[in-house]
């Protein structure tokens, strides 16, 4: 656990201090701000954090899965929490995945009555499950109440969502995003310059 715990601390640190030094190479919209235009209800931490790190993820993608199971409590309680890193989850669905589409629909409308969290937790938790029947709205109400999912059906029917997510896809192909999960960690301070 705590092996764990310092070899993700080491990377965590390796990856802010590349982004560092590589962001211009990497950040194909320099001079625009990681944390503009971005949906609030699915970024996690503080705005005024010094990374801010995007990860580009796949409900249905297993890989995804295992780095959600293995890292993301870790980065929470360790970055995010303590003002560090500011999470932003960007959807990246893949076309050879039949239902990570639909998944993320469901988790952008959970994320608009501010219940990402579960339903990510959910969407990832019993992944094999949905995937195989692609019974995304069952697994989600598992852990929503009936009122929860009423809005979140709305909200899926009512096809604005669709436009959030390809502008997640849209951004991850600027940064060359081809496979996920993919993290992107931009200095802030590099967009943000302290006034003098």
């Amino acid at each position: 656990m705590h092996r764990s715990r310092r070899v993700s601390s080491m990377l965590l640190s390796l990856a802010a201090a590349l982004a560092f030094l590589f962001a211009p190479a990497l950040d194909s919209r320099a001079g625009q701000s990681p944390v503009a235009d971005i949906d609030p209800h699915v970024a996690r931490g503080s705005k005024n954090a010094p990374i801010v790190m995007e990860v580009f993820s796949d409900f249905q993608c297993p890989a995804c899965k295992t780095l959600f199971a293995s890292t993301n409590r870790q980065v929470m309680d360790n970055y995010v929490s303590t003002g560090k890193v500011y999470l932003i989850h960007r959807d990246f669905p893949l076309p050879m995945h039949a239902h990570s589409q639909v998944a993320a629909q469901y988790s952008r409308a959970a994320a608009q009555i501010g219940k990402f969290e579960p339903v990510e937790q959910a969407l990832f938790d019993n992944q094999e499950k949905w995937e195989q029947t692609g019974d995304v709205d069952g697994t989600i109400s598992a852990v929503l109440s009936p009122a929860e999912m009423t809005k979140i059906r709305a909200l899926v029917k009512g096809g604005t969502l669709n436009a959030a997510i390809q502008k997640d896809v849209a951004l991850g192909k600027l940064y060359n995003v081809n496979q996920t999960p993919t993290s992107v960690f931009t200095p802030k301070a590099r967009h943000f310059p302290t006034p003098a």
